[in-house]
């Protein structure tokens, strides 16, 4: 670990989702299964060269498979999160997390614990705690080790010793050690100034309805309409390159301009690894921009994705919500 100034943790809330970590085997193969405090703790009772911070455990109710996780789910989370740092009086927070949407749910806490002076943590397993060459303990215990080296308030993604900011990085392999990765975006946005009230960790939040959607060649208007008819409130769009699309078909457009009418915010995004979002470098780009596309600049799609359902989510009104939609809020745009 890099050595630095921040406080080392001294009371950690683990908090146990379910996930490929604690799954067992089951009928239909593996599931998520409770009982994995006494597991835990009998790991690091074996291991006292391990040394780490004084923690308590939470099982989530109820446990899932990370393909199953959902905005109502990270409500929950958020909720589970505040009650340990401002009721129980813990310093940090250990989540473990299934690894397929892991990416998205670190992502999403980063906007909705702004403020938080506590450290949230994210870690999780390729393969299940016990089965041959699993990664589980390692990351679990090199996690509560990380903490108790001290973290920068705010929400960190762990992985097989690596401390990544989950605005930024993405899971990137579905094998092996290495899932998640930083990917290399650029198109930086201003850090906002300051921040509304409304989006403080502990002010009430409501669920926001919030889609993403991939350009294709030969993408249809209709397809937008529907999403926008379904009653969306925020868009991801995955656009091609530094944020162009089909920018010679007036019916897709014109669904994009009438998205922007009904107050909901488009976000584009590339769809390429490296690079990001500018709008003005192509026509077919300053075009999404002149029917009201907003430029997510070098956002991933799970950091724009957790942007809008923390900004909506907050109850802005329409013209807040895209001010700082293009503002760095924490990171995602740094």
């Amino acid at each position: 670990m890099i050595a630095n100034n921040y406080p080392a943790a001294q009371h950690i809330m683990v908090l146990y989702t379910g996930g490929t970590i604690g799954m067992q085997a089951s009928a239909n193969g593996l599931a998520p299964a409770s009982g994995f405090e006494a597991r835990m703790r009998e790991y690091l009772t074996s291991q006292p060269e391990l040394v780490v911070p004084q923690w308590r455990f939470r099982e989530m109710s109820p446990l899932i498979d990370s393909a199953n996780m959902t905005p109502t789910y990270w409500q929950q989370l958020r909720e589970a999160v505040v009650e340990a740092v401002d009721v129980q009086g813990c310093d940090s927070v250990l989540i473990l997390h299934g690894t397929d949407t892991l990416a998205y749910s670190a992502a999403a806490m980063s906007f909705q614990l702004l403020g938080l002076k506590a450290r949230v943590c994210f870690t999780g397993s390729m393969l299940p705690a016990g089965v041959t060459d699993s990664d589980a303990w390692e990351n679990l215990g090199g996690a509560l080790v990380a903490l108790g080296q001290g973290l920068a308030p705010g929400v960190h993604l762990y992985f097989h010793g690596e401390v990544l900011d989950p605005t930024r990085c993405a899971k990137v392999r579905s094998f092996g050690r290495h899932p998640f990765k930083r990917l290399e975006r650029q198109g930086g946005g201003t850090k906002a100034a300051s921040l509304p009230a409304a989006l403080g960790y502990n002010q009430p939040r409501q669920l926001a309805n919030v889609a993403v959607l991939p350009l294709f060649p030969g993408i249809r208007a209709e397809i937008v309409d529907g999403l926008i008819d379904s009653g969306i409130q925020g868009l991801v769009l995955e656009c091609y390159g530094s944020g162009t699309g089909p920018s010679d078909n007036p019916a897709f457009l014109a669904s994009l301009k009438r998205a922007r009418d009904k107050g909901v915010a488009v976000v584009a995004v590339t769809q390429c690894h490296e690079g990001g979002v500018e709008l003005d470098v192509y026509e077919a780009g300053s075009r999404l921009r002149g029917v009201g596309v907003l430029s997510g600049g070098g956002m991933t799609r799970e950091a724009a994705f957790g942007k809008l359902h923390g900004l909506l989510g907050a109850g802005l009104d329409t013209a807040e919500v895209r001010r700082l939609v293009e503002l760095d809020l924490c990171g995602e745009l740094s």
